[in-house]
């Protein structure tokens, strides 16, 4: 699998790629090295090199950046907490698929995670500049890409995938945000 590839696919034309996905067996450990790991970097990244490189211009004090050790550790930890996110996403989706009129199936319900996280990760592009960040709300577009893979990867209920769709997002942006917050509390970076 090419993650570039399968990226702007997800983006570009996610019904389609819905439907390839679902071909694939899916082992969870390809999917977390070879798609997770490469794209996960991106805010990780583009996060250091705004809080620690760039900085952000505070009224009154001028240019504050993080320090360069403060700023790693933060990229580091975000970078790992993004990869336990997705992981923890997958055993929820695969947990309520049932209540949806789904099935539970832990590799399509890892895909579902992953996949329609990329959008996220792609916006983790606008973390370099602060005038920026709130570009990083473009990442909201991987709701619309898991409402569409729902259905075809669980088996769930055409009209229940709103309500199904809505929790995982709301699931989602809970853990977003406190893995973000924990990040800014401890090393004083700014998270996805």
């Amino acid at each position: 699998m090419n993650a570039a590839l399968r990226a702007a696919a997800m983006l570009f034309d996610p019904r389609a790629e819905w439907a390839r996905i679902e071909r694939e067996t899916g082992d969870p450990a390809f999917v977390l090295s070879r798609y997770v790991a490469l794209l996960a970097l991106v805010p990780a990244v583009f996060g250091f090199v705004g809080a620690s490189i760039i900085g952000v211009v505070v009224p009154g004090a001028g240019v504050v950046r993080t320090p360069i050790v403060d700023g790693l550790f933060g990229a580091i930890f975000g970078y790992v907490m993004t990869c336990a996110t997705v992981l923890l996403l997958g055993l929820i989706i695969d947990l309520l698929a049932p209540l949806f009129g789904g099935r539970r199936d832990f590799d399509s319900a890892f895909k579902l995670a992953v996949y329609s996280f990329t959008p996220v990760w792609l916006a983790g592009i606008f973390l370099v500049l602060p005038g920026l960040r709130f570009l990083v709300l473009t990442g909201c577009y991987g709701a619309y890409i898991l409402w569409l893979g729902l259905p075809r990867l669980t088996k769930s209920l055409k009209q229940r995938s709103h309500d199904f769709t809505a929790l995982i997002v709301v699931c989602a942006f809970a853990l977003t945000y406190l893995t973000a917050a924990a990040q800014r509390a401890v090393f004083g970076t700014p998270g996805l």
